[in-house]
């Protein structure tokens, strides 16, 4: 362990014309240090992530954060970005800072404004995060991408229409206890498995309850080193673990059906922290579609290959059984503002792990696992959080 979360904000996700990505910026990041207690003067390094892609017309953002308050000035601040794993990479930007010992606290930001972008421009955009010599050309943008994924994934194992359904409806029926969420209604499996006017076919088999919301919004978490974090008088949430595995970009180059990048980021984090699937009280992990969860769940160890499905019939991933997935409604009900998410996934399993998490909360959570992937299982981030008191 080389450092706690000692402090969290988290803006709902959805449409906010009101704002804009410096203001966004500038809350959580004002936010978050009042939630540490702890002064702009005490950071010592600032880490944002920031797809962008032709969302925001202002890039160079990283000095954004300094709008927050006139003490960040002066202080190192970069923007890093990893397709839709952007917000994990800054996290582990930020670990990697305190374990060299070149900081002690270090404020991580993630941010995106979609929503002003046109539809058309939004695939496009999007798009960007896969191999554009093989998928430029696809229909329907990223999730064309994850259309032919499910295509294949068909193809082999059979229809998991029926499966695909319950993880929307699970993941909404959680939603609706997150306060940041931006689509708080239970869909119930019926409507999410039927193809209808208001859920209409969007790429292969995939419907639009199939697919993750367009969205803004912002996290933000401060990180301390052990021994400043021990300091501060407060529930307090480790880093019992964090794995990154990069996997090729071309699907060509791989078997893109089993998630093999995922699965070496879940090896190498549990390895790391010394447990088991089984000791999770809960995981988030990174449903930008439905295919994407149900493939996850395979290459995370919970079912073998082509049979993601039972964990769904048994229950497994409820957020009554042995191991909740999503509890706060994943990226599904909850929004995918790009570079928010993974920030977005660590502040939520934090709040979880303090108790703070309210109608979210899993009993008696301890330990959690986060997944946040970029691009179609090319950046795969894994940490896994412990409650320390």
């Amino acid at each position: 362990m080389t450092a706690c979360i000692v402090g969290l904000a988290h803006t709902p996700f959805g449409k906010h014309d009101a704002e804009s990505v410096e203001s966004l910026i500038v809350r959580v990041a004002r936010d978050a240090l009042a939630d540490a207690g702890i002064a702009a003067s005490d950071v010592d390094e600032i880490v944002l992530g920031h797809f962008n892609a032709g969302f925001s017309p202002q890039d160079f953002t990283a000095a954004l954060v300094l709008q927050a308050d006139p003490a960040f000035r002066f202080k190192p601040a970069t923007r890093v970005e990893n397709a839709c794993a952007t917000g994990s990479a800054a996290v582990q930007q930020g670990l990697k800072t305190i374990a060299a010992k070149n900081a002690r606290i270090v404020l991580v930001v993630g941010v995106e404004q979609m929503t002003r972008t046109a539809p058309a421009e939004i695939g496009k955009n999007l798009l960007k995060a896969s191999y554009l010599p093989e998928d430029g050309g696809i229909q329907g943008g990223f999730a064309g991408v994850f259309g032919k994924i499910a295509d294949s994934y068909f193809q082999k194992y059979g229809d998991q229409s029926d499966a695909l359904a319950k993880i929307a409806a699970k993941n909404h029926k959680n939603g609706v206890d997150n306060p940041y969420a931006q689509l708080r209604k239970d869909l119930g499996f019926d409507f999410c498995r039927t193809e209808s006017e208001k859920n209409p076919r969007v790429a292969g088999p995939l419907k639009r309850t199939d697919c993750s919301l367009v969205s803004d919004g912002a996290a933000a978490i401060v990180l301390a080193d052990i021994d400043t974090a021990m300091k501060l008088e407060k529930p307090l949430v480790a880093f019992r673990a964090a794995a990154h595995a990069q996997d090729f970009l071309p699907m060509s180059k791989r078997d893109i059906l089993r998630f093999e990048g995922c699965a070496a980021a879940w090896q190498r984090a549990l390895s790391q922290a010394g447990i088991t699937l089984d000791d999770l009280s809960f995981a988030e992990t990174h449903d930008c579609f439905t295919i994407a969860e149900l493939i996850e769940y395979e290459a995370m160890g919970l079912a073998k290959p082509g049979q993601g499905a039972r964990v769904l019939e048994e229950g497994i991933t409820e957020k009554t059984g042995r191991l909740p997935v999503n509890p706060s409604g994943g990226l599904k009900a909850k929004g995918h503002p790009i570079g928010a998410t993974g920030v977005s996934m660590h502040a939520l399993s934090a709040l979880q792990l303090r108790g703070d998490a309210g109608g979210m909360q899993i009993k008696d959570a301890r330990l959690a696992g986060i997944f946040n992937m970029g691009g179609a299982a090319v950046a795969n981030y894994v940490s896994i959080l412990e409650r320390l008191r």
